[in-house]
């Protein structure tokens, strides 16, 4: 009976831990997919934002790993707890920009895009300076159901923080 309960919950820790990397891939993503391909260029809080997840999916797949392979049952919860942290710190950091762009507080004062070279067309830089204007983080390129981009990844760092802190305290 310990056995079937121990390999149970073993495959719940593997199937949360996939679930979240793939959750975490996906929202990055989806940042990404906005950026590249939707045009919305990112100011420095956006970026800031993506980390906890480019820290986060290969830490979720080590997790699945060493669920997967039956590794010590605490490497695997500390996994998953350090990957609910680092939602934790997703979420911070995007109620932090929503605040900001809801002009609830200040937010840093050097926040402009961290953009590559610009394309000059032949003319000078200071020409090509009055086309580009990088974002700024008090202002939300998009709103979806009223929430900017930085409140909805408030709301999945929420989210894929109380599934990872679930599957890290969970009982044998």
């Amino acid at each position: 009976m310990t056995a079937t309960v121990n390999a149970d919950t073993g495959r719940q820790r593997t199937q949360t831990a996939l679930f979240l990397a793939v959750a975490m891939a996906a929202t990055v993503g989806s940042a990404l997919a906005f950026q590249h391909l939707g045009g919305y260029i990112p100011c420095k809080l956006c970026f800031e934002q993506r980390t906890p997840y480019y820290a986060g999916v290969p830490l979720m797949l080590l997790a699945a790993l060493s669920s997967a392979l039956r590794w010590p049952a605490w490497l695997t919860r500390g996994l998953l707890a350090v990957g609910g942290l680092l939602m934790v710190y997703g979420l911070y950091l995007g109620v932090y920009h929503s605040g900001v762009e809801w002009a609830w507080w200040a937010g840093p004062t050097d926040c402009a895009a961290a953009a590559g070279p610009v394309d000059t067309g032949g003319k000078g830089v200071l020409d090509a300076l009055d086309k580009f204007v990088p974002p700024s983080c008090d202002k939300a390129a998009l709103r979806i159901l009223g929430l900017s981009l930085a409140g909805w990844n408030a709301v999945a760092s929420f989210i894929l923080a109380i599934i990872a802190f679930r599957g890290a305290f969970a009982r044998d």
